[in-house]
């Protein structure tokens, strides 16, 4: 009898932890958050957004994707960082989501036309699971213009032929 009162009390926390994330956040049953799990692998968005996944072979646990990186991608444009999606994502409606993935203009090496040529329910799978994955870490470092200084490990683009 014990045993199952801590069942079913962890089952209400549960519940009552599912029902704190707003509506449109997803939850573990959401299907799309399963598909927003596949794209994130197979799109490449860990590659850039998950600190450590590319070097490790996509060894990073879940808990730890999509939290943005310090490590700088540099070119003509600049030195760019990939930004924490979980804290993004957070200030965002589902539609507001859709609406700037339509419109996102990103700078290297953000495959922003990727973004634009999906599918609604890819996009909206995207935003669900990082919702259920919920806000975590820090920001990931500013925008760094052409010849500005930068403080950690970059990637560099050479410049395109002239």
């Amino acid at each position: 009898m014990h045993k199952q009162a801590i069942v079913l009390s962890g089952l209400a926390a549960l519940g009552l932890s599912t029902l704190s994330l707003p509506a449109d956040a997803g939850t573990p049953s959401d299907p799309l958050v399963e598909r927003g799990r596949y794209i994130a692998r197979v799109a490449g968005c860990n590659d850039c957004h998950t600190p450590g996944y590319m070097q490790s072979g996509g060894q990073v646990p879940e808990s730890r994707w999509l939290t943005g990186d310090s490590l700088g991608w540099q070119g003509p444009w600049g030195t760019t960082y990939a930004i924490n999606l979980r804290r993004y994502m957070a200030t965002l409606s589902e539609d507001q989501w859709l609406e700037r993935a339509r419109h996102l203009n990103a700078r290297p090496p953000m495959p922003w036309f990727a973004l634009r040529d999906m599918a609604d329910d890819d996009l909206r799978a995207i935003y669900r699971l990082v919702r259920a994955l919920g806000p975590l870490g820090e920001p990931a470092p500013a925008f760094v213009p052409p010849g500005g200084a930068t403080t950690g490990p970059v990637v560099s683009f050479p410049m395109p032929p002239g």
